[in-house]
């Protein structure tokens, strides 16, 4: 039985609203499918411009600083590019250089490690196959490591001569990129704000901004404060214990801090085969990861949550989505950068609006309501009733 001409008119526009919008949510899974293999086919490209971005806006907060206080854009710019530079060999003499004298006296250490896993390959003694061929693998190929190994770079000016050409221009563009975006921030910020068409339009556009500086700044700073922290615990802990290189342990828990749930856990096993090569018995070398253990759970649930406090506290899931994908597309530093891309791109989207994608799918019409309109014939789902009349 054909509708009536109300019900026809209806149902053709319900369709026509319908096909558009699957167009678009099809379109719009594509590029999501699409994305991740085009930054890792690019990543030579966008890995540098992600960093740059990302410690740009880390740094707008100290640059904003320094002009209220009258400084050029180009000088407070180039006042935080040091400032970042600075930290960034400092950490890079704290952790990397001890790192690689550790990792060249693993062979050596390789006999006292076993000595002190022997109660354990005793308990588990059809592993001692497995273990003996990893050893012998391990061994072999740290002995090749040691022979071909160079000096290893004490600053950064060591790392990007030592580096290999492609590397060091990665390294070149991330600096200039920062440089270049914090000197025409305030330019960038303006000409955003002031080329809107409306008043509306210029006060939403400053909001998101504002809102993406403020959250992603307010939330590298706070986290890097709580893990230096947690590092000087945990290396105060391994200096107590008399283990070699106390700076460069607590700056790897503070550095693989920033990885949500899998950094913790590394942290926890180097530490622990850091212990089996320092110390004569298996369980005071396992006294430093047990405490970075402790630390860890104190401050995920404790310590970070109050400080952070509600306005900064995300999913437990989209962090995890977040970093298992960034880490599949740029490997370790895409998982350095999963959280705070995540909080750049959770604040633009809460201030540009997300598709009902649940109501396109189970509700009639939910994506043709007009905002402000209480019901409209398109939006009203077709009356069986109705039909047969």
């Amino acid at each position: 039985m054909s509708l009536p001409p109300t019900d026809r008119a209806v149902s053709d526009e319900l369709r026509r609203d319908r096909l558009l919008a699957a167009l678009a949510l099809i379109a719009g899974v594509a590029l999501f499918l699409a994305f991740p293999f085009a930054m890792r086919a690019g990543a030579e490209f966008f890995l540098p411009l992600a960093v740059a971005i990302v410690l740009s806006i880390a740094l707008v907060p100290a640059l904003e600083w320094m002009e209220r206080r009258g400084l050029p854009s180009m000088a407070a710019a180039f006042l935080c590019l040091v400032l970042f530079l600075a930290i960034a060999n400092g950490a890079l003499a704290v952790i990397v250089v001890p790192a690689a004298d550790w990792f060249l006296l693993l062979p050596d250490r390789i006999p006292k490690i076993m000595e002190n896993l022997a109660p354990l390959i005793d308990l588990y003694s059809d592993l001692q196959k497995f273990v003996d061929d990893t050893t012998r693998l391990v061994s072999g190929s740290m002995v090749k490591a040691q022979k071909a190994a160079t000096a290893s770079p004490e600053s950064l000016l060591d790392l990007f001569a030592s580096a290999a050409p492609g590397v060091a221009l990665q390294m070149a563009f991330v600096v200039l990129l920062i440089f270049f975006f914090l000197a025409g921030w305030t330019k960038l910020r303006e000409n955003a704000i002031s080329s809107r068409g409306s008043f509306t339009g210029a006060m939403a556009t400053a909001r998101v901004i504002q809102n993406v500086v403020s959250a992603t700044s307010a939330y590298l700073t706070t986290i890097t404060i709580i893990n230096l922290l947690l590092g000087v615990s945990v290396g105060a802990v391994v200096w107590m214990l008399g283990m070699e290189s106390p700076a460069m342990w607590g700056g790897i828990v503070a550095l693989l801090n920033f990885i949500p749930y899998i950094g913790p856990v590394l942290a926890a096993v180097l530490l622990a085969l850091g212990g089996l090569m320092s110390f004569g018995d298996l369980w005071t070398a396992l006294i430093p990861a047990s405490v970075q253990i402790v630390f860890h759970l104190v401050e995920a649930n404790l310590i970070t949550p109050a400080v952070l406090g509600r306005r900064l506290t995300m999913n437990p899931l989209l962090i995890l989505v977040s970093l298992s994908y960034w880490a599949w597309v740029w490997g370790t530093t895409g998982a350095l950068l999963a959280v705070p891309l995540l909080i750049i791109i959770q604040t633009v989207v809460a201030a540009a609006g997300k598709p009902d994608i649940a109501g396109f799918l189970f509700e009639s019409g939910t994506l043709t309501r007009a905002p402000g309109d209480k019901e409209s014939p398109a939006t009203e789902p077709l009356s069986p009733v109705r039909g047969k009349n």
